[in-house]
């Protein structure tokens, strides 16, 4: 038997599900319910200490509130069966002022709620420069019809795209053309520059017999079979503009999805860092040298860790003009404590889960005056700022910044000073 209940949404989570308490205590996370709103709302899951449900009825809908763009967003949030839907966007139904409204308080909340900072100095969240066709990087699965699929919510279960509103433009009109034979693929990555226009699309399969493919269309092809990237037509890489340099990207290298707001990114990294000509920066989980390359010329010296290979042959392209960059190849926490070079600055640039343990101590052990941190995930960035205020640093400031519009993902840039 469902069990019911009636609540008040009081924020919005980390996860972008919508917060409430019964009466009880018990927290409940909601999807698609907007904090503010009165809603009924069944039980779906509980466990030990909260409890997730579904909305039934809105009874006092938010002024926040908005009919989603795209067909594949749930049309309302009385859905019985998401597996119809895309799970790409969470929040196309929130206004977009309002979503960074949200954004900030999640922020807030995570550092109050993770570091024990109720009063961390969290900025408000700087706006996309674009609410739509802002992604430049695209991963479909590819069903047995051949069709090019995006996961349904919380699900597996793939679920045919006709249209995308967050993808880049251009990157839209390659999506239209694109036609994959049944049986062929199991999935396909869509990537462009968008200050250059160069298009890369990836297909890729288990089987690692390469394919022969035609176009007509002006991109480069790639494939993946059995593990290994190996180009087919056009160019190997694609090519990148931010600020006053060009990067060349390989396609198992990661660059953030948003261009303009990476060229804001890095504004910010410098800003932080106030780089000096005497000054060694190391630029930890370099990726292909967005920053480090960006910033060898205001320092003496650049030294880049980085330990995907394909990012370090790009970086290292990348850098080809640069006589003061060393790019090392291997993990952070491997390298740095081995590293004898005093740091004088550093930005740090980790995946979602955040610095591990011994990059951490090994970072502050180098007692760098200042740090840049950039996260995709603000709770693991709470954790380690509160780690890293015990080893003697300042929290200075926190800027969200949002690079990716109509979803719950927020990136971070944070300064951290020694004391």
């Amino acid at each position: 038997m469902s069990q019911e209940t009636i609540v008040t949404f009081e924020t919005m989570a980390q996860g972008g599900e919508a917060l409430a308490r019964e009466e009880n205590g018990r927290v409940l996370f909601v999807p698609y319910a907007i904090a503010g709103e009165r809603a009924r709302v069944e039980i779906v899951e509980s466990r030990r200490g909260f409890a997730r449900g579904r909305v039934l009825e809105i009874l006092e809908p938010s002024p926040a509130r908005v009919t989603p763009r795209c067909p594949h967003f749930p049309p309302t949030p009385a859905i019985t069966n998401l597996e119809s839907f895309c799970g790409g966007c969470q929040w196309q139904h929130i206004a977009y002022e309002s979503q960074l409204v949200f954004k900030t308080r999640i922020v807030r909340d995570q550092f109050a709620r993770v570091a024990k900072l109720p009063d961390a100095p969290v900025l408000p969240i700087i706006p996309s420069n674009q609410e739509w066709s802002y992604r430049n990087n695209m991963q479909f699965v590819v069903n047995e019809r051949g069709q090019l699929c995006l996961r349904a919510p919380d699900s597996h279960t793939p679920v045919p795209i006709r249209v995308c509103y967050i993808m880049d433009a251009g990157m839209g009109e390659t999506f239209k053309t694109l036609e994959l034979g049944p049986d062929g693929f199991d999935g396909v990555t869509l990537r462009v520059g968008q200050t250059t226009g160069e298009k890369l699309i990836i297909l890729e399969s288990e089987d690692p017999e390469t394919p022969e493919i035609e176009t007509d269309e002006p991109v480069s092809i790639a494939f993946r079979g059995g593990g290994v990237t190996v180009p087919i037509l056009g160019r190997e890489t694609l090519t990148e503009r931010v600020g006053d340099r060009e990067f060349q990207i390989s396609p198992d290298s990661f660059f953030q999805v948003n261009t303009p707001m990476a060229e804001l990114l890095l504004e910010l990294v410098r800003e932080y860092l106030e780089p000096r000509p005497e000054d060694v920066l190391l630029d930890a989980y370099g990726g292909v040298g967005l920053f480090g390359s960006s910033l060898a010329g205001k320092v003496a010296r650049v030294i880049e860790i980085e330990d995907n290979p394909h990012s370090v042959a790009d970086a290292r392209a990348n850098a080809a003009d640069l006589s003061n960059i060393e790019i090392l190849e291997g993990r952070v926490e491997d390298i740095l404590p081995k590293l004898e070079t005093a740091v004088d600055i550093a930005v740090v640039d980790p995946p979602r889960a955040g610095l591990e343990r011994g990059a951490l101590d090994a970072l502050a052990a180098k007692k760098p005056r200042t740090i840049a941190y950039v996260s995709c995930d603000s709770a693991t960035l709470a954790r380690d700022v509160a780690r890293l205020l015990e080893h003697g640093y300042h929290l200075d400031r926190a800027q969200p910044v949002d690079l990716f519009p109509q979803t719950h993902h927020i990136e971070c840039v944070a300064k951290l000073s020694r004391l």
